[in-house]
């Protein structure tokens, strides 16, 4: 019998100074803390994935298909696959959250300590999901 993975997700999420760091990677499904700095954004973007966020501490701005709403510790947002997207931190600390995406979107263990890394590995194909 497999043993129980288990996170007290906020505290995981706020202790992670990381951009991006993938915390489990299964067949299906993948779990990753973020950490966006005040005036930073995740960037625009389109998955082929599904994405649910959660926000643990800080605020900001969810854009998805052109709408804009204000996000802050305890929401939930989802972004469909295919869906236009990007989170802005419009407050004066770090925007914390952790993503769900089905299936998974990252290298399995990535840890990406900023948004430039992040986007350099991606763009080098250095940060690509497992193989299913």
């Amino acid at each position: 019998m497999a043993s129980v993975i288990h996170y007290t997700i906020a505290t995981e999420a706020e202790k992670s100074p990381d951009f991006r760091r993938v915390l489990w990677t299964g067949e299906h499904t993948q779990l990753v803390i973020m950490t966006i700095p005040p005036g930073g954004e995740i960037g625009e973007e389109v998955h082929e994935v599904d994405q649910i966020l959660t926000f643990v501490s800080g605020t900001g701005e969810a854009k998805v298909s052109g709408s804009t709403k204000q996000v802050a510790q305890g929401d939930l947002v989802v972004v469909p696959a295919g869906k236009k997207h990007n989170f802005l931190n419009t407050g004066q600390n770090p925007l914390i959250l952790y993503t769900v995406y089905g299936p998974p979107e990252h290298a399995d263990g990535a840890v990406h300590t900023t948004k430039e890394e992040a986007d350099r590995l991606e763009e080098e194909g250095k940060d690509e999901p497992p193989a299913s």
